[in-house]
């Protein structure tokens, strides 16, 4: 006989459920490299979209405020081409073409022939401390490294998509990321009605709310993240400058570029400044290392902690543990992209357990959801 209680009904129904779950993350698993790179469409799409907001407060209909807003982007660029393009061009030929190059050489010699321990006796007590003193540079072992962080690269390019790789991977992947911004930002709305409706009815108020706080967390990381690197390159790039290195233009715009990528962009940043300095300014080589640490140190101790816990409410030390897990579970592009995954994972914590799971509401920030949520859909202006 067929057991009909209500128990076993619930147990079984327990079991589908779980099955179920369990084999939506197994699939939304095989996917995450084009989930990675939707959500990456998605947080673009809020960064072009934060102009077209800008003219639609003055009362300016959605289309006309998007074709401002690329006429805008367009003339910005004309300009800096104009201005800025050519000098910094120049600087990055002459960097990568020449300068890195014949710094690292320098350095190889320095390292190789003990003049290093010379100019700096600590580091002679830190190299026999790990047994390296008799430990060479040659071009053949340096060749070897620059492979193995290459195949590591690609091997990261690949796992975005795994069917392609290497280039066609990087293609593809900004096709992907381009469409997808396209379609977001021509009808948001119609996207995010869509979201909605994929809840119960009773949740669909709830679920607007999340949708609006997650991107108005969003938009405060992209402001925090264009202040820190435009501070990161501005105290970079004036330091060289006043160190008297040629390609100050160039390293500042690389700093303040890799600062996208906070605690970890230091290391890069180190290697092509002390590779320029030590070929133009060898006397300042350390006080060239002293400004790439305390440009750093600003940003991730003193600016970015500030403006992150003020504007997305965001603890420094989840930036960090986001950074690990992401890039474990995701690789570089997980890397790059940890601080707006752990705002997002944060918002949706707070919102779905805390709020509505535990039943606090103390975390409530949000006077006039209903306006927020007019403005994030583009509403058409009266």
């Amino acid at each position: 006989m067929i057991r009909t209680d209500s128990g076993y009904v619930r147990n079984l129904n327990t079991l589908f459920v779980s099955i179920f779950i369990i084999i939506v993350l197994v699939a939304l698993w095989q996917i995450r490299g084009i989930l990675m790179l939707a959500t990456a469409g998605m947080i673009l799409t809020i960064s072009f979209s934060m102009p077209v907001r800008f003219f639609m407060r003055w009362h300016v209909g959605r289309m006309i405020s998007i074709l401002l807003s690329m006429a805008t982007g367009l003339l910005l660029v004309v300009l800096l081409s104009l201005l800025v393009f050519p000098t910094l061009i120049e600087q990055f030929s002459t960097l990568f073409g020449s300068t890195i190059p014949g710094g690292i050489n320098q350095l190889i010699e320095l390292w190789n022939s003990g003049e290093f321990y010379d100019r700096v006796p600590l580091l002679e007590e830190i190299v026999e401390s790990f047994n390296l003193s008799e430990f060479e540079v040659t071009s053949d072992l340096l060749n070897q490294g620059i492979n193995q962080i290459s195949g590591a690269v690609n091997r990261v390019g690949g796992s975005v998509i795994p069917i392609i790789g290497g280039v066609a991977s990087f293609l593809v992947s900004i096709f992907i990321v381009i469409f997808v911004c396209v379609f977001l930002i021509a009808e948001p709305d119609k996207y995010i009605h869509g979201i909605i409706r994929l809840t119960p009815l009773w949740y669909r108020d709830r679920m607007r709310q999340i949708i609006v706080r997650i991107d108005e967390t969003i938009r405060a990381w992209i402001k925090v993240t264009g202040v820190s690197m435009l501070l990161v390159g501005t105290i970079t790039g004036g330091g060289l400058a006043i160190l008297g290195v040629q390609q100050w233009l160039a390293l500042g715009v690389l700093a303040g570029v890799l600062s996208f990528i906070p605690n970890f962009s230091i290391f890069i940043t180190l290697v092509p400044t002390v590779a320029v300095t030590i070929v133009e300014v060898p006397e300042a080589v350390w006080i060239a290392i002293l400004i790439v640490i305390v440009a750093s140190f600003i940003q991730a101790n003193i600016v970015g902690p500030i403006l992150t816990s003020e504007t997305m409410h965001l603890p420094p030390v989840l930036i960090l543990v986001g950074q690990i897990i992401f890039g474990v579970f995701f690789g570089f592009l997980g890397l790059v992209m940890a601080v707006p995954l752990t705002a997002i994972t944060v918002v949706l914590i707070e919102e779905i357990y805390i709020k509505d799971v535990l039943g606090d509401n103390s975390l409530d920030k949000s006077d006039n959801p209903d306006e927020e949520y007019d403005d994030l859909v583009y509403a058409e202006a009266d």
